[in-house]
């Protein structure tokens, strides 16, 4: 059985550090009060915990990145925007390679031994001469630096983390996994649409710590003037979050405090909110067999179950269940059955610390640490079930009773 671990006893040399032990909607989440936590760059249990260096660095980087992500956004809006498209047609903003570069510069700057695994490689900007604008969007964001950064760091900074700029051995390894921007249609759409910036740091195979940053969240719909949320996960300390740090031109910056969230308590199938992919179907899914879906909550039918409408990409659905704001995450690989790392990683363990499942289909846990292709791709049996752990092994019992007949 392939295992992922979501906690770790190995060390980075730079930052030995003992180890404490583990010490809407709203109305479906766990019944214990919320728990907060005084104003700062982490929630203070996590102050003393082994990796929280890692983790008020990569809060910060995913912080300025939301910045450059709304920053940009905005230009769009104003202008004829410069948009590119992968391979697999995937509309790829600026904002994406700005991102890459901001992360990959902020934490070479603190953990330079640390490589990073991540999504892009500057190949397009080169080829598109894109490159000066990246510039631009990025410096502005950078914390402070003695000397201006070059188009030259820029471009080096993205391919920090492209897939040939660094080999791994066949041990388990220390790295970052950054999703520069997960759900890139949902930048592109409106308010109402998600994207996530996701960053999570690897040790020795095992998922340490995460952060989601995801400028559109909105917990409280009556305030439309203030979206997006900040999620965070440190191994044995909890999920917690807090709204973005960043300002709005014009207006008081208001002190924010970090809550601890916490998966939801249902515990009946025809209860739970499912999310599934975007480029899915539900009738593409095993449940599909023994329920129809709807999209709205209403009254529905003994044979009918809620699907939740969550554009864009995987994370944003993670951030959904950590956040008790979904039930059920399902998604079945395609043909090749394999998934990319930055898309799953950091949601992996923010669900996880806050009471939630993720397996593959067959109940396995994902492996982080028997990846055969640079740390970029993971395996999982099926697809990814990821729950708030009370429907997990009901879900896999429907999975492997129908998986053969859809």
């Amino acid at each position: 059985m392939a295992v992922l671990h979501l906690h770790s006893a190995a060390h980075i040399s730079s930052t030995v550090r003992p180890a404490l032990p583990r010490r809407s909607w709203p109305s479906v989440r766990r019944s214990s009060p919320a728990v907060r936590s005084p104003r700062s760059s982490i929630p203070s249990p996590i102050e003393r915990a082994e990796y929280h260096r890692e983790l008020v660095a990569a809060i910060d980087a995913v912080e300025r990145a939301c910045r450059l992500c709304v920053d940009v956004k905005r230009s769009l809006l104003s202008s004829h925007g410069r948009i590119l498209e992968k391979n697999d047609q995937t509309p790829v903003t600026v904002a994406d390679f700005g991102v890459q570069a901001l992360v990959s510069l902020e934490l070479s700057k603190q953990f330079p031994s640390i490589p990073l695994v991540a999504e892009e490689d500057s190949a397009a900007i080169r080829s598109n001469n894109l490159a000066d604008f990246v510039v631009d969007v990025t410096t502005s964001k950078t914390s402070s630096s003695d000397n201006p950064l070059s188009k030259g760091d820029i471009l080096e900074a993205i391919d920090r983390g492209g897939k040939d700029a660094f080999s791994f051995g066949a041990q388990p390894a220390t790295y970052w996994v950054l999703d520069p921007i997960d759900g890139t249609r949902g930048f592109l759409r409106g308010s109402e649409s998600l994207y996530v910036v996701g960053l999570a740091l690897v040790v020795k195979g095992e998922i340490v710590l995460g952060v989601m940053g995801c400028p559109n969240w909105q917990e409280d719909l009556s305030n439309v003037s203030r979206p997006g949320m900040i999620m965070v996960s440190h191994f044995g300390y909890g999920t917690w979050t807090k709204r973005l740090s960043y300002t709005i031109e014009g207006t008081n910056k208001v002190p924010e405090y970090w809550t601890r969230c916490f998966v939801d308590a249902l515990r009946s199938v025809k209860e739970a909110r499912f999310c599934i992919p975007d480029s899915q179907t539900w009738e593409s899914l095993p449940l599909s067999t023994s329920y129809k879906a709807k999209n709205e909550a209403g009254s529905l039918k003994e044979d009918e179950i809620l699907l939740l409408p969550s554009c864009c990409g995987s994370l944003c659905k993670y951030m959904m269940v950590a956040s008790g704001k979904a039930s059920v995450f399902m998604l079945r690989t395609k043909a090749e059955r394999t998934i990319k790392a930055w898309d799953h990683a950091v949601g992996m363990i923010c669900v996880h610390e806050a009471g939630g499942k993720v397996t593959d289909w067959e109940g396995s846990q994902i492996n982080f640490a028997a990846d055969l292709a640079e740390r970029r791709i993971i395996f999982p049996s099926g697809g990814v079930l990821v729950t708030n752990g009370n429907l997990h092994e009901k879900i896999l019992h429907m999975i492997s009773t129908n998986s053969s007949i859809i």
